[in-house]
C-alpha cells in the first residue's frame, strides 16, 4: 500500500474556511479524490449550504484552541488545508488590524493547534500579493523578492514565515500556494463565488451581464499593455483546488520537504479582454465606466508556474478564458434562481 493510500485510510483532512469560495471547491476536489473531509468555518462570509452532505461541519473560529483540539482528536485529522481569512485588499489598507488578526494571529493559533495535535501536514492559501509590485512586467517566479505593498499581502507573508520556522523546529511540513487571480466556478455548478459585493472582475462582470450591476469600472486605461488596461493571470478555481490535492499528496510522500509555489497559468488577460469575453459568452454588451488607476496597481501580474508543473505534475484543465466566464455565469444564474 502506498503512503498516500495508507494515510487516506487513517486520517481526515480538515479544511478551514471550507464553506467559502475557494475552500468549498477544495472540499469537492478532496471528496472527488476519495479523501475523508471535515470543515470548520465561522460562516461570516461562508455558506452552510456550500458544505456537501456527509462532510463533518463545525461552526467556529480557527483560533479556538479547545474546539480545534476536539476536532483534531475526534476526526483523526492528519492534514489541514487553511483557507479561512480576510481577502479584500482595499479593506486591509483601511482596517489593517482586522487583517493581522484574522490572517496572522489566528493562523498562528491554528498552526499551534496543528502541531500540538500531531498534525504533520499543512497547506496554506497564500497569495501573489506577497510579491508586492514587481520590478518588471514579466512572469513572477517564486525566487522574486516578496515586498508586499498592503496589509493583506503582509499578513499572508507573515504566515508563510511562521510555517517555515515551524517546519524547521517540528515534525511538520507545509505547502504555501501563492494564488494569482482566482475565477470561475465548479464545472458541475456545485459551488461558486457567492459573496455579496465581491470585487473579483469576472464575478463583477457576470453580475453586470445579468443586470445585477449597472456597469463595470475599468481602473486605468494608460498602462503599458497592448490595450492600456491592467493584465492579470486568471486561474480557474477548480484547477486551483486540484493543485491543493496534489500538494497534499506531495507532503505525505516527502514528509521532510516543504513547498512555496505559484498558482497561475503563466499568461494574462487585460481588463478589456475579460469584458469582451463576458460579452461574447452572454451575447450582450456590458457598460464600461473608464476611471483612473488605483494606487499600487501594477500594469501586469502573471505567474511563472514552471515550478508547480515540474514538482507536482500539475496540468490545468480549464485554461480558457471563455470557459472560466461560462462557468462563472452558470453559477451566477443558479444563485439568481436560489434567491427567488
Amino acid at each position: 500500500m502506498s503512503a498516500i493510500d495508507s494515510f487516506k485510510g487513517q486520517h481526515t483532512i480538515l479544511v478551514t474556511g471550507g464553506a467559502g469560495y475557494i475552500g468549498s471547491h477544495a472540499v469537492l476536489a478532496l471528496l472527488d479524490a476519495g479523501w475523508k473531509v471535515a470543515v470548520i468555518d465561522n460562516l461570516v462570509t461562508g455558506f452552510r449550504w456550500a458544505v456537501p452532505e456527509g462532510v463533518a461541519f463545525f461552526q467556529g473560529d480557527i483560533a479556538d484552541g479547545g474546539l480545534l483540539a476536539k476536532i483534531i482528536a475526534e476526526q483523526k485529522v492528519g492534514a489541514i488545508l487553511h483557507f479561512a481569512g480576510s481577502v479584500v485588499v482595499p479593506e486591509s489598507v483601511s482596517d489593517p488590524l482586522k487583517y493581522y488578526s484574522n490572517n496572522t494571529v489566528k493562523s498562528r493559533a491554528l498552526i499551534e493547534s496543528a502541531i500540538t495535535g500531531g498534525v504533520r501536514h499543512f497547506i496554506f492559501s497564500s497569495t501573489a500579493a506577497t510579491y508586492g509590485t514587481p520590478d518588471s512586467d514579466g512572469p513572477i517566479a517564486e525566487t522574486d523578492p516578496q515586498v508586499p505593498i498592503n496589509p493583506y499581502g503582509t499578513s499572508k507573508l507573515m504566515t508563510e514565515w511562521m510555517l517555515r520556522d515551524c517546519a524547521a523546529a517540528h515534525d511538520f511540513n507545509y505547502c504555501a500556494l501563492r494564488y494569482f487571480n482566482v475565477a470561475g466556478a465548479d464545472p458541475q455548478a456545485r459551488t461558486g463565488q457567492s459573496t455579496a459585493g465581491a470585487t473579483h472582475l469576472i464575478k463583477v462582470a457576470v453580475e453586470a451581464a445579468l443586470g445585477k450591476r449597472d456597469n463595470v469600472g475599468v481602473f486605468g486605461t494608460d498602462f503599458d499593455t497592448p490595450d492600456g488596461t491592467g493584465v492579470r493571470d486568471y486561474i480557474h478555481v477548480s484547477d486551483l483546488a486540484h493543485a491543493h490535492v496534489l500538494a497534499l499528496e506531495a507532503l505525505i510522500e516527502e514528509p521532510a520537504r516543504s513547498h512555496m509555489l505559484n498558482c497561475g497559468y503563466g499568461h494574462g488577460y487585460s481588463v478589456l479582454e475579460v469584458l469582451d469575453a463576458v460579452d461574447r459568452v452572454t451575447n450582450r454588451q456590458i457598460e464600461r465606466v473608464l476611471q483612473g488607476r488605483r494606487a499600487g496597481d501594477p500594469a501586469s501580474l502573471t505567474a511563472d508556474n514552471r515550478a508547480i508543473r515540474a514538482r507536482f505534475g500539475w496540468t490545468p484543465q480549464h485554461d480558457d478564458l471563455d470557459t472560466i466566464v461560462s462557468h462563472a455565469l452558470a453559477w451566477e444564474r443558479q444563485l439568481s434562481e436560489r434567491a427567488r
